[in-house]
């Protein structure tokens, strides 16, 4: 038995998909057998892996711009195309299921963002919500600690005009797992809540979140 899933581990993930079908891959082979070929010193599984261990899954979905994963992710840009073309796929797919995930309560949102609870980086994130309040746009915001040039209002509230949400929600994370609000976490609440009031697109909460648990900060 052990024989046979080493062998397994040694398989290509394209064999690995011929042998044993999709799901017996992981996300970042997935992807591999998509972007085929890696880029400069990494090869198509470490650049894979390398995506998906920096961005959550759930986070890197909400990628829409070419240029944006240029950037973030520093890809050529035929790459970028096939991450974009890829993850909009999944996307849309998911809208269309009518099985999106509705945000009632902080700690409902603290599950949902399981994937940023031990991130080594710190993470906003824009919870982008219907009228019903369930999320129809995730998408991370800034990477880095939270000040006014990586946490502008224009870029928090530019994707709820263009996915023409009712409600926002943001969530961030502490890697060093206190919950405790910095100065800077508190304005920038009081700033998008200002603005959400004048937009008529309301930040129902700013959550904190870690491995130990969360805090909302409205």
């Amino acid at each position: 038995m052990a024989e046979f899933s080493k062998l397994r581990k040694d398989m290509q993930p394209r064999e690995r998909l011929l042998a044993h079908g999709a799901e017996d891959l992981e996300l970042p082979e997935l992807l591999a057998i998509i972007l085929r070929t890696g880029y400069k010193s990494e090869d198509v599984m470490e650049l894979s892996r390398r995506l998906f261990s920096d961005y959550s899954s759930k986070a890197i979905v909400g990628y829409q711009r070419v240029e944006d994963v240029m950037a973030d992710f520093g890809l050529p840009k035929v790459k970028a195309c096939q991450v974009v073309a890829c993850f909009e796929i999944g996307r849309r797919m998911f809208q269309e299921s009518e099985n999106l995930v509705r945000m009632s309560a902080p700690e409902e949102v603290w599950k949902y963002v399981t994937d940023m609870h031990r991130m080594k980086k710190e993470y906003l994130r824009g919870l982008y919500l219907n009228t019903k309040h369930q999320v129809i746009h995730d998408e991370v915001l800034s990477i880095g600690t939270l000040d006014q040039s990586l946490a502008h209002p224009r870029e928090i509230f530019a994707p709820a005009l263009i996915h023409a949400a009712s409600a926002i929600i943001l969530v961030h994370n502490h890697p060093s797992g206190d919950l405790s609000p910095s100065e800077a976490d508190l304005q920038l609440t009081r700033r998008v809540s200002e603005v959400g009031r004048l937009m008529s697109v309301p930040v129902l909460d700013h959550i904190i979140v870690s491995w130990k648990g969360y805090k909302s900060l409205i």
